[in-house]
């Protein structure tokens, strides 16, 4: 299993919390380093090569989101903020600047590794599918179509434009304003509607239950999450 192989580096200055949290990772199979500022984070990122990297934004040298803008300076690895930092602001600029996803201390432990498998599951070599399977409809990213159990699916441009943006980054919540950037263009970034609109009209489409979408998540005010594997009865009504 990868979870008995994957480095996690854990940068965070509050010792009893970095400690409490590595050797809760370590309890379930993970390899933990641990580094207490931005600059010596950076180091063992770079000595070490991590898969993945859980970062607290109030670091005592350097801001968090330098540290972020640093390590996508050079790698790709998954990156997960962990920050008492709960303005929505502060979340979309972690997104924005290269974060993978954003947990909100204090958090279950339980939470948290779920959300460190995503991370880790779809940043492994071979993930970049052709297709996509869920158990209603098939994402076919070579070809630009979604077919279910009817056939082809019909799609306008943005609608398959948004589907794809999402279904690259199964499992990571992509923000607002990367899917208006990416799909609308920089000058529609304000443009909150139009994902209001265009998110609605997708789970009509292929959601089992469009007012409890199952696959299409809101994360509200931050973005959007395509998820393959959630159960039915954990989704949640959403706009």
């Amino acid at each position: 299993m990868r979870s008995q192989m994957s480095r996690i580096l854990v940068i965070d200055d509050e010792a009893p919390f970095a400690r409490a949290l590595s050797i809760g990772l370590r309890a379930r199979g993970y390899e933990v380093v641990w580094a207490v500022t931005g600059r010596a984070g950076l180091d063992v990122a770079a000595q070490e090569h991590p898969d993945l990297t859980l970062l607290d934004l109030g670091l005592p040298d350097l801001d968090g989101i330098e540290v972020l803008e640093a390590l996508r300076a050079w790698t790709s690895i998954p990156v997960i903020v962990l920050s008492a930092r709960n303005q929505e602001e502060s979340k979309i600029e972690a997104l924005d600047r290269g974060a993978d996803d954003y947990v909100t201390k204090p958090f279950a432990m339980g939470e948290l590794l779920a959300r460190v498998r995503a991370a880790l599951r779809h940043s492994t070599p071979g993930m970049d599918e052709a297709t996509v399977q869920t158990e209603h409809f098939t994402i076919d990213l070579v070809a630009k179509k979604v077919m279910d159990s009817r056939g082809q699916v019909r799609l306008t441009s943005t609608e398959w434009q948004m589907i794809e943006l999402l279904a690259r980054h199964a499992g990571k919540l992509v923000s607002q304003r990367q899917l208006l950037r990416e799909v609308w263009g920089p000058e529609f970034e304000d443009e909150i509607d139009y994902l209001r609109v265009y998110m609605a009209r997708i789970r009509r489409k292929l959601e089992p239950n469009p007012s409890r979408p199952r696959y299409f998540l809101t994360e509200p005010g931050m973005g959007y999450r395509f998820q393959v594997s959630l159960l039915p009865e954990l989704g949640s009504p959403e706009t």
